[in-house]
C-alpha cells in the first residue's frame, strides 16, 4: 500500500512539474497521400518505387484489394529489413489514398516514400488529371412558380 502511494505521489508530483508529457492525441505511425491518378497508375508507380527504385524485396502483393507489403531497409535500422506497406484505397471520385506505414521506423520515413511516390507520379504522368465539378444539386421551384402544389 505504501509503495503504490509513493509512485502515485512521484507521479503526481512529476506532473504538476511539467517533467512529464502524456500526449493528448494518439501517436499515427502512418503517412498518407491522396492520388488523382487513379488505381492503375498509382498501384503501379508504387510498386515500381519499392521494388525497382529502391530496391527493397516485395514480400506480398494484391493489387485487386490494394496492398503491398515490403522488407524497408535504412542505415537507421542497421541493415535489418523491418516490416512495411503501401495500402491504396479507392475513392468513389477516383482519386487512391496511398497509406504507407513502417511502424518500427520513425515517420519520416514513411513521409519519403510519400513524397516519392507523389514526385514519380508527377514525372512519369504529368500534371493530375483535373476532377470534373460535382454537379449541382437541382434549383427548387420556389414560391413563386407557376407549378400547383
Amino acid at each position: 500500500m505504501r509503495r503504490r502511494f509513493v509512485v502515485v505521489s512521484v507521479l503526481a508530483a512529476a506532473l504538476a512539474f511539467g517533467v512529464v508529457a502524456l500526449p493528448t492525441t494518439p501517436a499515427s505511425a502512418k503517412s498518407a497521400y491522396d492520388s488523382a491518378y487513379g488505381f492503375d497508375r498509382t498501384w503501379n508507380a508504387g510498386l515500381r518505387l519499392v521494388r525497382v527504385d529502391l530496391g527493397l524485396k516485395v514480400t506480398e502483393k494484391d493489387d485487386a484489394n490494394g496492398y503491398l507489403l515490403f522488407d524497408y531497409k535504412s542505415p537507421e535500422s542497421g541493415q535489418k529489413p523491418v516490416p512495411g506497406s503501401m495500402e491504396f484505397i479507392k475513392g468513389k471520385d477516383g482519386s487512391v489514398r496511398v497509406v504507407v506505414q513502417i511502424a518500427q521506423m520513425p515517420g519520416y520515413h514513411e513521409q519519403v516514400l510519400v513524397d516519392h511516390l507523389q514526385r514519380k507520379l508527377r514525372n512519369e504522368y504529368g500534371d493530375p488529371p483535373k476532377t470534373p465539378p460535382a454537379p449541382s444539386a437541382p434549383k427548387d421551384a420556389g414560391a413563386d412558380s407557376d407549378t400547383p402544389p
